[in-house]
């Protein structure tokens, strides 16, 4: 997915509309257009970050990642067998007493409704997800590696 084409298609549209008013206006919207890049990605990735709950919420398993190659995301569909609760042959026998603050425990509660599971079964996939090993790579001053919604 390239984010940076439809950017710059933005901020295209955005001088246009502006060379209908007079060359101050053609600066500001050019100076606007180079500010809102960077907070225009952060909204595009978030959109696209709810996107895959959304999709998640509808897979019967696996689920969907974002993922980011550079500045460009990726949504990538990850069916891994480890990924639901309770996955025939494997037995929920152990126990933990888990202390939240009671705003992170009715986050938890409102991610879990929002993918139609219980609280159990997404604090499951939450720690599954967060225990796997995920290579990460460091080249000079550059990481790589992707981030997940």
């Amino acid at each position: 997915m390239n984010l940076t084409i439809v950017l710059e298609g933005l901020q295209d549209d955005l001088q246009r509309l502006a060379e209908l008013g007079d060359e101050r206006s053609e600066q500001i919207a050019r100076r606007l257009g180079e500010a809102l890049g960077s907070n225009l990605r952060l909204k595009l990735l978030d959109l696209l970050s709810q996107a895959a709950l959304e999709l998640n919420a509808k897979l019967p398993s696996g689920h969907i990642e974002v993922r980011l190659a550079g500045q460009e995301p990726e949504l990538v569909f990850v069916d891994a067998p480890g990924d639901g609760a309770g996955q025939v042959g494997e037995e929920l026998s152990a126990r933990i007493s888990l202390r939240l603050p009671d705003s992170l425990k009715a986050s938890v509660e409102r991610s879990a409704a929002r993918e139609g599971v219980s609280t159990n079964a997404w604090l499951i996939r939450a720690i599954a997800r967060a225990t796997e090993s995920r290579p990460v790579q460091v080249s000079g001053k550059r990481l790589s590696g992707y981030a997940q919604s």
